[in-house]
């Protein structure tokens, strides 16, 4: 059942009095440690750069949600290697 606005207001008062480590807490499922080779470290810049994004997280998070909406087919032809 949709929460009602009273119950989205008392929601939101509660996560402001939290530290941002508790929001954090909250928020996160699970962290992921990369390491990069030289190439993929360009490529990734270049892609920030074109996007005019200026966090990595920032742009691996929209790379995820871009492939999730794609259908089977669309993403298998996106990450074949040629």
């Amino acid at each position: 059942m949709p929460k009602t606005p009273t119950e989205r207001k008392r929601d939101q008062r509660e996560r402001h009095k939290l530290s941002e480590a508790e929001k954090e807490a909250a928020l996160l499922s699970r962290q992921i440690v990369t390491k990069l080779y030289h190439n993929n470290d360009a490529a990734l810049k270049r892609v920030m750069a074109r996007a005019d994004i200026n966090e990595e997280q920032d742009l691996i998070s929209r790379l995820i949600r871009c492939a999730d909406r794609m259908t089977d087919e669309q993403l298998a032809d996106h990450i074949r290697i040629a």
